[in-house]
């Protein structure tokens, strides 16, 4: 029985995912979206990793993070090839204080009853053996995950209609795309940073905050990536994320930068300079693509998923974590259309839970 329609504006891993669960869930759905796939989801780095992410007085978001990552293996299973990786993730501490904040972070961890494994520098090589002699030691996340964000947009998209247009307005019943409008019973706001311009109470809820990847593939005679490796360089943060085809996903800068989506020449060569102090084998990879996106981001780094009024809802602010809440955000979105209870963890990122 189809229950409604429902547009969802935005085509990121976010909206992809709701559309395609409130579809499952017997909702006719469209997404509309100008440039469908070619936002933050797009360029990142596909970590999918809460605990490595997690910090003191961010205990809500560790637990919805968490309460994801349990969803993660049937959501991939339901789609198929997403490029799951699940091999774990290595974090490095490159000096002293490097390894101190790590300590902080096991720390807590441990004080919160999560667990990982704090190694020396020798042992987190035995583990992956293109880390640094420099390395001075670090923490195994075995739980970790991580997916192909790109495999992971091309299966969604799929799977779902689309217009491609921009939208000009939101209102309860119908998108103004400018020159027509597109009746619906539900709208569901989903553009990422972009939320915060098509609804007055997400302009002061959302904000845009520039990232910028590389991708590089394997030279002849690099040695490939076993796992996920994380580290602090000097306190900058740094990932690589390889991927199954050999490339390798590099990030990490983050600026206040509105949404500019140019790349850099800092950028690029801080993140190229740090990884190679971290892995210096990166060196013999090939630079293949720079790129910058603007991320979703919210005053404290939990994602908004609730109505902002009868007929609209908004799903959007996910910071640095849009891969990883997409499970459980799509589930709580089809919740709430459909009058049920939404999971524990995603009461944190209702409205009422900010005062």
């Amino acid at each position: 029985m189809v229950k409604g329609k429902i547009v969802v504006v935005g085509a990121g891993v976010i909206g992809l995912s709701v559309a395609w669960r409130a579809m499952a869930s017997g909702w006719r759905t469209l997404v509309v979206d100008p440039q469908p796939c070619s936002g933050a989801s797009w360029v990142a780095g596909g970590m999918l990793a809460p605990t490595t992410e997690a910090w003191p007085g961010e205990e809500p978001l560790l637990e919805l993070g968490e309460a994801s990552l349990r969803g993660w293996p049937e959501f991939a299973a339901e789609l198929g090839d997403v490029g799951l990786r699940t091999e774990g993730t290595v974090v490095a501490a490159f000096d002293s204080a490097d390894a101190d904040q790590l300590a902080i972070l096991a720390e807590h961890l441990a004080s919160i009853g999560r667990k990982v494994d704090r190694l020396t520098g020798p042992e987190l090589r035995r583990m992956e053996p293109t880390l640094s002699t420099s390395v001075r030691s670090g923490l195994s996340v075995p739980g970790d995950l991580a997916v192909d964000n790109r495999k992971l947009l091309d299966v969604l998209r799929s799977k779902v209609e689309f217009l491609h247009t921009e939208v000009k307005a939101v209102r309860p019943g119908a998108v103004d795309l400018g020159d027509s409008t597109v009746d619906c019973d539900v709208v569901v706001i989903a553009a990422g940073a972009w939320s915060r311009n098509l609804h007055p109470r997400l302009n002061s809820l959302i904000r845009p905050v520039k990232g910028e990847i590389l991708r590089l593939k394997p030279g002849r005679g690099a040695l490939p990536l076993g796992r996920t490796i994380r580290a602090l360089v000097e306190s900058r943060p740094v990932y690589l994320v390889p991927r199954g085809t050999g490339e390798v996903v590099l990030g990490a800068t983050q600026y206040e930068a509105g949404y500019d989506t140019e790349v850099a020449v800092k950028g690029v060569r801080d993140l190229l300079l740090d990884a190679e102090r971290v892995v210096p084998g990166i060196s013999e990879y090939v630079l293949v693509e720079t790129a910058a996106g603007v991320r979703a981001s919210s005053l404290d780094n939990l994602p908004v998923i609730d109505w902002l009024e009868p007929g609209v809802l908004v799903a959007s602010g996910h910071h640095r974590n849009g891969l990883l809440l997409a499970p459980i955000t799509a589930d709580t979105v089809v919740a709430l259309l459909d009058g049920e209870p939404i999971p524990e963890a995603a009461k944190a990122a209702r409205l009422e839970s900010r005062g």
